[in-house]
C-alpha cells in the first residue's frame, strides 16, 4: 500500500513539468523570450558534467562485474554528456559567433541516441550471452566517443551537413520524428524500471525510472518551444534534474556495490562455472602473538605486494577479499576464462614462487598454503545497507577452503576436480582427505608443475 501511495505521487510530480509546458505554450504572455548565453552555459555545461560522472561511474561498476544493463546505462548517460556539452559550446559568444547546425542540434541527437541505449538497458542478458554483448557494448562506447569527436570537429568548422543554416526548426519533421521516437523508448524504459523498483525496492531504480521520464518531457520541450523562451528554458532544466536525479539516488546507495539494485538476475544471482584459490600463512596465529602489530602489517604487505599481482595482472584472478592473513581469488568470475583451472593452478605456482623469495630473505615469516578447487557455484550480492559485498557461494567454495588447510606449506593442493581440467600436469599425490563437513573423502594431489600451453 505504500508502494503505491509512493508511486502515485512520483507519477504526479513527474507531470507537473509536461503540465506547465503545456500552460506555456498555449499562453503567449506567459511563454515569454529571456535570453541569458552565461546562465544557458552553465546549466547545460552543470547537467553535461553530472551525466558524464555518472557515465563513469556506471561504466566502472559495469566493467568489473560484467553487468550488461549497467554498462548500457553508462551509455545512455555518456552520449547526453557529450552531446549536451558540444550543445554548450553553441552558446552565442562562448565558442562560437553565430548558430552552428551542428552544435545546435547536438542536444536532440544525443537525447535519441540515449534513448537507445536506455530501451537496452532494461533487457535481461542470460549469462552464455553476456560475455559476448559486453564486448559489443564496449566497442559501442569506443564508437560513441569517436562519433562525439568528429561531431565536435565537423561543427566547429562548420562542414557538410553543417555548414548552412542553424539546423531544423522546433516542429520540422525531422524534429518530430525523433522527438515521438525518444519519447516512446524513454517511456518504455521508465515503466520497466517502475517494475524493477516494484520488484526489488531501491531507491536507484526509481530514480533511473524518473529521470527516464524527464528525459522523454525534455524531448517533447525540445521539439515545441522556440528558442529562448520559457519552454525552451524548460526542457534544459529537466535534463540538468533528470541528471541530478540519478547521480542522487547512487550517491544514496550504499557505496559497496553502489549499482547493485540495477543488475540484471545473473549479476545478483548468476551460476557460474569456476576456479576459487585459497591461500594463507601457516602459522601466522603464533607469529602474529609474538610480534608487534606493525612488524605483522609489514610482514603481510610484503607477501601480498608480489601474491596478489601474481593472482590478478599475471593470470587474470579476481580477489573476492583479503581476510587477515588469507586470500580468497577467483577465475570465470564473468563467464570470459574458459581456461579459469589452468589460470588458477598456474597462479598458485606463481603465488608461492614469488613468497618464496621474501620468506627466504626473512627466515622467521611464515610461509604460505595454497588450495584450488573447480565446481559450480553462485555468484551474489549479499549483505544490505551497511554492509554489502559481490562473492560466491557454494561447496566448491568450501571445499577450497579445507584443501588449502591440508596443503603442504609451500605449495600448491588441488582437488581432482581442477586436475581434470589440467592436462599433462606434474602432481604427487596427497591421498583422500577427510574435510571438515564433507560426507566423503576427497582427493587431493600437490601440483608440481604444469605444461607449457605451446607444448599441447
Amino acid at each position: 500500500m505504500q508502494a503505491r501511495r509512493r508511486f502515485l505521487v512520483g507519477a504526479a510530480a513527474l507531470a507537473i513539468p509536461l503540465a506547465g509546458l503545456v500552460v506555456l505554450r498555449l499562453s503567449d504572455q506567459l511563454d515569454r523570450k529571456w535570453q541569458h548565453e552565461s546562465t544557458h552555459f552553465w546549466i547545460v555545461l552543470g547537467a553535461a558534467l553530472l551525466s558524464a560522472l555518472t557515465a563513469y561511474g556506471t561504466g566502472a561498476a559495469a566493467v568489473r562485474r560484467g553487468d550488461v544493463r549497467v554498462m548500457y546505462v553508462s551509455l545512455a548517460f555518456l552520449s547526453a554528456a557529450g552531446f549536451l556539452g558540444l550543445h554548450a559550446l553553441a552558446t552565442p559568444h562562448m565558442l562560437v559567433d553565430s548558430p552552428s547546425a551542428g552544435f545546435n542540434v547536438s542536444t536532440p541527437v544525443g537525447i535519441a541516441i540515449g534513448s537507445l541505449f536506455a530501451v537496452a538497458s532494461v533487457r535481461e542478458v542470460a549469462a552464455d550471452r553476456a560475455v559476448a554483448e559486453m564486448r559489443r557494448a564496449k566497442a559501442l562506447r569506443v564508437a560513441l566517443l569517436v562519433l562525439m569527436a568528429v561531431w565536435a570537429v565537423v561543427s566547429l568548422l562548420r562542414l557538410p551537413p553543417f555548414d548552412v543554416g542553424p539546423g531544423p526548426a522546433p516542429l520540422s519533421p525531422p524534429m518530430v520524428v525523433t522527438g515521438v521516437l525518444s519519447v516512446v523508448l524513454y517511456s518504455a524504459t521508465a515503466i520497466t524500471y517502475t517494475r524493477i523498483w516494484w520488484q526489488r525496492g531501491g531507491l536507484l531504480p526509481a530514480a533511473m525510472a524518473a529521470s527516464m521520464v524527464l528525459l522523454a518531457e525534455a524531448m517533447v520541450a525540445i521539439v515545441f518551444a522556440p528558442n529562448w523562451y520559457y519552454t525552451w528554458w524548460e526542457w534544459h532544466l529537466l535534463m540538468l534534474a533528470a541528471f541530478a536525479l540519478v547521480a542522487w539516488g547512487a550517491q544514496q546507495s550504499w557505496h559497496e556495490e553502489r549499482y547493485a539494485d540495477l543488475y540484471t538476475a545473473d549479476t545478483l544471482a548468476g551460476r557460474r562455472e569456476m576456479t576459487i584459490l585459497f591461500a594463507d600463512l601457516k602459522g601466522f596465529t603464533t607469529f602474529s602473538e609474538t610480534h608487534d602489530p606493525a612488524e605483522v602489517t609489514t610482514m603481510l604487505n610484503a607477501y601480498f605486494t608480489v601474491a596478489i599481482p601474481a593472482v590478478v595482472k599475471r593470470h587474470g584472478g579476481t580477489i573476492d577479499r583479503l581476510i587477515g592473513d588469507a586470500i580468497m581469488a577467483t577465475f570465470n568470475r564473468l563467464g570470459d576464462q574458459s581456461d579459469h583451472a589452468r589460470r588458477a593452478a598456474q597462479a598458485g605456482l606463481d603465488l608461492q614462487l614469488e613468497t618464496a623469495q621474501i620468506a627466504d630473505e626473512h627466515p622467521g615469516w611464515p610461509r604460505f598454503r595454497v588450495g584450488v578447487n573447480s565446481g559450480e557455484v553462485l555468484v551474489s550480492v549479499l549483505g544490505s545497507e551497511g554492509g554489502r559485498t559481490h562473492t560466491v557461494i557454494g561447496d566448491a567454495v568450501n571445499v577450497a577452503s579445507r584443501i588449502e588447510g591440508q596443503a603442504p606449506v609451500g605449495r600448491v593442493a588441488v582437488t581432482a576436480d581442477t586436475l581434470a581440467m589440467l592436462p599433462g600436469a606434474t602432481t604427487e599425490p596427497l591421498g583422500a582427505l577427510d574435510l571438515k563437513g564433507k560426507g566423503e573423502p576427497i582427493e587431493a594431489f600437490v601440483l608440481v608443475a604444469l605444461p607449457n600451453p605451446g607444448s599441447r
